[in-house]
């Protein structure tokens, strides 16, 4: 039986967020690295109340379904933690809702639907959210009146910021390129866990991150991406070289406080579980033994 059809879409948005953020991705919070001001804590409650959200609140437009998630969390957990999760996970729910498989073409039907007043909520939900690093723009700033087409607005934002991005591509990244590197994780080292760390380093080895070119400056999202990318090929030197490349990306990451930190691949990673959890490409069981784990304790897979 495959997971969508035990959870339903709220639960499986929380769970993969909860899933995410459980797995000890470089640079973020997870359950053993806290940073000051926000703790794992705070993204496991996150996580319960988005999905109550879609669950509960199935009757609203998409727009005020984002708003309302971002709303609840800022009420109960008092900061952003899940404003790009909103964004990105609340369209795949209405896609399974809907019955349709989460691919580009259901996706591309949920956006179809995206009103004037959907443009309004989801303004009025970044607004709300105050993500870091935003600065203002020339058109559709967020500080100005919502525009009446927000797919418009996300197409000019998509060169800078990869949620926009998918919006304007239906999903592209998330299906072509999240998906297949969680996927191939799984099988290089047959442990979702960490399947789950390699696709996020994969990711961030292929675009930077948005969040940390919008704290810290285009430069130092690149400087992430090239450490990213010694990560990556490290995997094929083997268990002790990757660890070693993931170490030292985790340090950089985090030698600034926490305004290196990747939330933007996160994000990405949250919804390249859900689609591929949800669409029956990642089955159980989720753990296992890696070829390095088995090649230590004498056994072979």
């Amino acid at each position: 039986m495959s997971v969508a059809e035990i959870l339903t879409p709220g639960r499986l948005a929380s769970t993969a967020c909860l899933l995410e953020v459980c797995a000890p991705k470089p640079g973020n919070v997870h359950r053993g690295a806290d940073f000051e001001d926000l703790v794992f804590e705070d993204f496991v409650v996150s996580a319960e109340l988005l999905g109550a959200v879609i669950d509960r609140e199935s009757e609203l437009t998409l727009g005020e379904l984002i708003l309302q998630v971002v709303r609840t969390t800022r009420q109960c957990v008092g900061t952003n933690t899940n404003l790009g999760l909103a964004l990105l996970l609340c369209p795949l729910a209405r896609c399974l809702r809907a019955g349709d498989r989460q691919d580009s073409s259901g996706i591309a039907r949920v956006l179809r639907d995206l009103g004037e007043g959907d443009s309004a909520a989801i303004y009025e939900a970044i607004r709300l959210a105050q993500p870091g690093g935003m600065r203002p723009v020339a058109v559709s700033d967020i500080d100005g009146p919502a525009p009446p087409d927000i797919l418009e607005a996300m197409a000019l934002a998509a060169d800078r910021d990869l949620v926009a991005r998918q919006y304007r591509d239906n999903y592209r990244t998330v299906f072509d390129e999240v998906v297949p590197a969680l996927l191939t994780g799984r099988l290089k080292f047959n442990n979702l866990r960490e399947a789950i760390v390699y696709a996020h380093v994969f990711i961030l080895s292929r675009y930077g991150d948005s969040l940390i070119a919008r704290k810290c400056g285009e430069e130092t999202s690149l400087q992430a991406q090239g450490l990213a990318r010694l990560a990556v090929e490290a995997v094929e030197n083997g268990g002790e070289s990757y660890a070693r490349a993931l170490g030292d990306l985790d340090f950089w990451l985090r030698s600034d406080g926490h305004r290196r930190n990747p939330g933007t691949t996160a994000d990405l990673i949250a919804a390249g579980l859900m689609v591929a959890l949800g669409n029956g490409d990642l089955a159980l069981p989720w753990g296992g033994t890696t070829q390095w784990q088995a090649e230590a304790s004498g056994r072979t897979e």
